[in-house]
């Protein structure tokens, strides 16, 4: 192998991948060849599916993550991180990159330990409001810590933003809406309620969803588009084609983020950190209800990053009926300048993510 500019490494969910995917769309942004770019992930993750077709050289690692509760899983745990990070040894010896970027999850933990015994210099990206375990227990030896948001708890932290993608970076809601709409197969003259809750769907928003859409079938000003997760699809609600009522679409997965963000008049999501960035970004009106289930219920913070600015509207999950939602959506729709000054206050959260500021600390690193 030759040598390469950077590898970036984390994996498992598409709430490490697409960060780390963007982080290395904005190093070629930046003028470093795709080739030179390698992605560390794992053979478990989503980054199977997703990174191949990037054409970004990568390597996926044997490796799984430690279970919270009592598994058998965790009898596997450390022979194969012990192998994972010689795996990861050999890799960096041979790519021998000038730096390695560490997007945080267990798939990120092996790279990150070879470099730190390499002697590589690395990058901990904390794009959470609450540092995970990986990026803790990585921070102390790192070059440098790039955070998100400001008063990290993280030594040597930079307040550079997050990791977005580019193609959200210049994204025009407004310009693209037409063509978004159609590449979806979605209506110009109804409102569009878009949920997606991460790559695997969540089955309790989903089941208020389906209530609520039920609830309001007979509307013909609505249309929503629900990912519900490929895990769910086949117990999903029935898809309803809008004829004499709700248009209500139903799909697994989706990968066309920048058409949906663009085509939505409002968004439901989760609270991971990518999520909140992309909105925030792209300035994208929303509904957001953190997992309670993250560590440290760490997504209610995330969220918090733009409810308590009045970019987006926070609902937790224990609050979330088909009464609340339907009232949200009713509330937005008869008042359309309340939709638009929550979309210009989450674009106004973003600036920090569109600025560059997260490559060029990469690449400072890289020079140390």
């Amino acid at each position: 192998m030759s040598p390469c500019f950077a590898v970036v490494t984390g994996g498992g969910t598409s709430g490490h991948v697409l960060p780390a995917l963007a982080i290395a769309d904005g190093l070629v942004a930046a003028g470093h060849d795709p080739a030179q770019v390698h992605y560390v992930g794992t053979q478990r993750g989503v980054e199977t599916r997703l990174v191949p077709p990037t054409g970004y050289p990568h390597s996926f690692l044997d490796v799984v993550g430690l279970q919270r509760s009592l598994s058998r899983r965790n009898l596997a745990f450390l022979p194969k991180l012990r192998r994972a990070v010689r795996d990861a040894k050999r890799l960096l010896a041979d790519l021998q990159p000038a730096v390695v970027v560490n997007v945080g999850g267990y798939g990120s933990y092996p790279a990150t330990w070879a470099a730190r015994r390499l002697g590589i210099p690395y990058v901990v990206v904390s794009y959470d409001r609450r540092p995970g375990l990986v990026s803790k227990l990585m921070a102390k030896r790192a070059t440098v810590c790039a955070v998100a948001f400001p008063g990290s708890s993280l030594p040597h932290a930079e307040l550079v933003g997050a990791p977005v993608r580019q193609e959200m970076i210049g994204l025009d809601r407004a310009a693209r809406r037409s063509a978004a709409r159609a590449a979806l197969d979605l209506p110009e003259d109804r409102f569009v309620v878009a949920v997606m809750c991460g790559s695997q769907g969540a089955a309790a928003v989903n089941a208020v969803v389906d209530e609520a859409v039920g609830r309001l079938a007979d509307r013909r000003d609505l249309a929503v588009y629900h990912v519900v997760g490929d895990r769910f699809l086949d117990a999903a609600a029935p898809a309803r084609d809008g004829t004499d009522g709700i248009l209500y679409r139903v799909i697994g997965y989706e990968q066309r983020m920048a058409d949906l963000y663009a085509a939505a008049d409002l968004m439901v999501t989760r609270g991971g950190a990518g999520t909140i960035a992309e909105l925030a970004t792209v300035g994208v009106p929303a509904i957001i209800v953190p997992w309670p289930g993250a560590a440290e219920n760490h997504q209610v913070d995330n969220a918090r990053v733009l409810s308590d600015t009045a970019a987006a509207v926070m609902v937790e999950q224990a609050d979330l009926t088909a009464d609340r939602l339907i009232g949200e959506v009713e509330r937005f729709l008869a008042d359309p300048a309340a939709l638009a000054v929550l979309a210009a206050n989450a674009r106004e959260a973003g600036a920090l993510h569109r600025s560059g500021k997260l490559i060029a600390a990469i690449e400072q690193a890289a020079r140390r």
